[in-house]
């Protein structure tokens, strides 16, 4: 059962990520290389998945566990929501409401961005307490 969660909430991170990353794309701004010759954090954030498809393989053959997961997970909550909630935020929400007529096509792209920090936050939760209990038990034995 646990696998079959965490396979879902990679899934669903994986697929609000691609969204995400086709609404830069459809935007036109704070967009990277490949779509221009800089190199944003948008190019970075690319980097996810291989980093999915490695973890992947990995789990399958036991060589990594809920660890890679919740530290992936969170370093990317934490690089998402720095980039388009923090203080010094690159890209705030009105950069993503506001390039969109109707309107509220850009309040949707912006919920899922909402939905895409919430999954990923979920994600590493569900993992780290996996991960605790994981270590727990080898200290017991």
């Amino acid at each position: 059962m646990r696998n079959r969660t965490l396979y879902g909430l990679i899934a669903l991170a994986a697929l609000l990520s691609l969204g995400h990353h086709l609404d830069h794309a459809i935007r036109g701004n704070h967009v990277g290389w490949p779509l221009t010759t800089e190199v944003t954090p948008f190019t970075y954030s690319l980097g996810v998945y291989p980093l999915i498809l490695l973890g992947l393989a990995l789990s399958r053959s036991r060589r990594v566990g809920p660890g890679y997961w919740a530290l992936l997970a969170g370093a990317g909550a934490l690089f998402v929501t720095a980039i388009h909630f923090g203080p010094a935020a690159i890209e705030p929400p009105a950069d993503i409401i506001t390039l969109y007529e109707p309107r509220l096509i850009g309040w949707f792209a912006f919920a899922w961005l909402v939905a895409f920090v919430a999954v990923l936050t979920g994600l590493c939760l569900y993992e780290a307490y996996w991960w605790s209990r994981q270590r727990r038990a080898r200290t017991r034995r």
